[in-house]
């Protein structure tokens, strides 16, 4: 066995096996870098506004405010990593502060932030799940006006046609996991929040549903054991290869995995795992 079976799993991890195995053995395993997107950089930059906005008491989360915490988390991303990395030049930077912007503010059209009533804000939340430890972070568990727990995660991707919907939401079933191992108490609903249009995906999580993700963690794990047992991490090509960090060491783009090791950190230097 050239790799050990994880002893944890995240939700993104686990979709990511799903994805590709192979992307997820170089980044899960072998520990390569995974170096940020102008996308991703950006959304953990509109979700850190956000956690500045909401960790205010209840009347103090005005518009004003919130531009304040936006232009915070810019600061706060200016003279930081994954900004260096990206390397944008004066105007590209300038679009990307302007957009996250836009984001931050569009939140507002969504709910009213004083309604909210926050438990915790990027929550860390891990649990042992069959022969796993899941962990989860939650962007933001709060309770509704009937004192029920409810699973709210920002995104700032663009909102999944119908047909993708519900696989969108499979992350958020395994907070509300989560919640009921570590809390005592499922959540009634779990959300997403598309700022980019406003929209909102919501689901009521039955007994059953988190019940089955017990089954599903104990499956995936199982595979993953599988997949390190006879060295078997096969790529599997779709629309995600495009912005795939690994594509030059995959097979089916005529690259070779044995050379990731070796030549990753190079082409990556300076980023770290992720």
């Amino acid at each position: 066995m050239s790799h050990r079976p994880p002893t944890t799993l995240s939700p993104s991890r686990i979709e990511s096996f799903l994805s590709c195995p192979l992307a997820f053995r170089f980044a899960s395993l072998d520990g390569l870098p995974d170096p940020p997107t102008e996308a991703t950089t950006k959304g953990s930059l509109v979700h850190r506004a956000l956690e500045l906005f909401m960790e205010a008491p209840r009347g103090e989360r005005t518009p004003e405010f919130l531009d304040g915490c936006t232009e915070t988390a810019i600061a706060e991303f200016h003279d930081g990593p994954e900004l260096a990395w990206l390397s944008l030049d004066e105007t590209r930077l300038a679009a990307f502060d302007d957009d996250a912007r836009s984001l931050a503010r569009n939140y507002l059209t969504m709910e009213d932030p004083d309604s909210i009533e926050t438990v915790g804000l990027e929550l860390r939340l891990e649990a042992e799940v069959g022969p796993v430890t899941l962990r989860g972070i939650i962007d933001r568990l709060e309770r509704d006006a009937d004192g029920r727990l409810v699973v709210s995660d920002y995104k700032t991707g663009r909102t999944p046609p119908p047909a993708y919907q519900k696989k969108s939401m499979s992350g958020v079933h395994f907070y509300a996991l989560l919640c009921r191992e570590r809390l005592g108490e499922a959540p009634a609903s779990v959300r997403l929040l598309f700022v980019r249009s406003g929209e909102v995906l919501s689901a009521e999580p039955t007994e059953q549903a988190i019940s089955f993700l017990t089954t599903r963690v104990t499956a995936v794990h199982g595979a993953i054991a599988n997949a390190c047992e006879r060295d078997d991490f096969r790529p599997k090509k779709s629309a995600l290869c495009r912005s795939c960090a690994y594509q030059r060491w995959c097979p089916e783009f005529g690259g070779d995995p044995a050379r990731a090791a070796e030549e990753a950190p190079v082409v990556y230097a300076g980023v770290a795992p992720r």
